[in-house]
């Protein structure tokens, strides 16, 4: 997906450095989501606008380049990755129990108007049988992924028409990771999935969800593809009261990591 004029905002952007983190990495932090949350952030798009939507469980945000909030809304829990799909954003959406063995889990996409997060529908994926937490959109299809419970040692992709037939279960020969994956991303002619766990997992497939790399790199909160090896990967760092925050920082590919924090090219 192509950015707008967002470009030339992003690499200017660069707010100041938190603990841990090397000088380098400073200059790699653009954007911060204004504003705090109660729960932690679940997934980050592009709103087609030079914007970006991010879900925060409870909470979806619409914000300039910046970061500035123009429009919040409350939803249901629990709101997880979500992606842009022409003006509307898509959302996968679990209402029962996450990662259930015996699939309690009660799986849908929500779709809101990407400009005023107007709900316009919600459509029911069953077959997200673990719990729907994740998705994004390719060639006529949406793709969701979700939970996974202990010692199964493979995820699965559940693709569906843009009417949300169900068309076909994939198998991701991935090892077992915790809950599943959280976050799905198609960018560069490979699929980028987030996962929890300790170290946090980066899972990488071809177009036929073969599996290309597994590393330990986070991007469980969310992952955004803004160009040709370019990669914007969420942080969130929380409040000294507990509440939620959203960043996104500058990433490229890198052969041992899968990706890597680095600072963005200067235009």
């Amino acid at each position: 997906m192509k950015l707008p004029a967002l470009a030339a905002i992003l690499f200017y952007s660069v707010i100041s450095l938190p603990s841990g983190y090397s000088a380098e990495a400073a200059d790699s932090r653009i954007v911060t989501c204004k504003g705090d949350y109660q729960h932690h952030l679940q997934g980050v798009c592009l709103d087609g606008k030079g914007g970006f939507l991010w879900s925060y469980t409870t909470e979806l945000v619409k914000t300039n380049a910046e970061g500035t909030v123009e429009k919040s809304i409350p939803v249901e829990n629990h709101h997880g990755d979500l992606c842009l799909h022409g003006d509307k954003v898509y959302v996968a959406v679990n209402l029962g129990r996450f990662n259930d063995p015996n699939g309690n889990a009660d799986s849908w996409v929500y779709c809101y108007d990407a400009n005023t997060l107007e709900f316009l529908s919600k459509h029911p994926v069953p077959e997200v049988f673990h719990g729907a937490g994740g998705m994004d959109y390719r060639e006529d299809r949406f793709y969701v992924v979700g939970g996974l419970p202990t010692a199964v040692e493979e995820n699965y992709v559940y693709e569906y028409d843009e009417s949300f037939h169900f068309v076909k279960k994939h198998i991701l020969a991935s090892g077992w990771t915790e809950l599943g994956i959280q976050t799905a991303l198609w960018h560069d002619g490979f699929w980028w999935f987030g996962c929890y766990g300790k170290p946090k997992i980066l899972l990488k497939a071809d177009a036929e969800f073969q599996m290309v790399g597994r590393y330990e790199f986070d991007t469980s909160l969310g992952l955004v593809g803004t160009g040709k090896d370019a990669f914007l990967v969420a942080k969130g760092p929380r409040t000294e009261a507990g509440r939620c925050r959203g960043e996104l920082w500058s990433a490229s590919p890198d052969g041992v990591s899968g990706l890597i924090i680095s600072p963005p090219s200067k235009p």
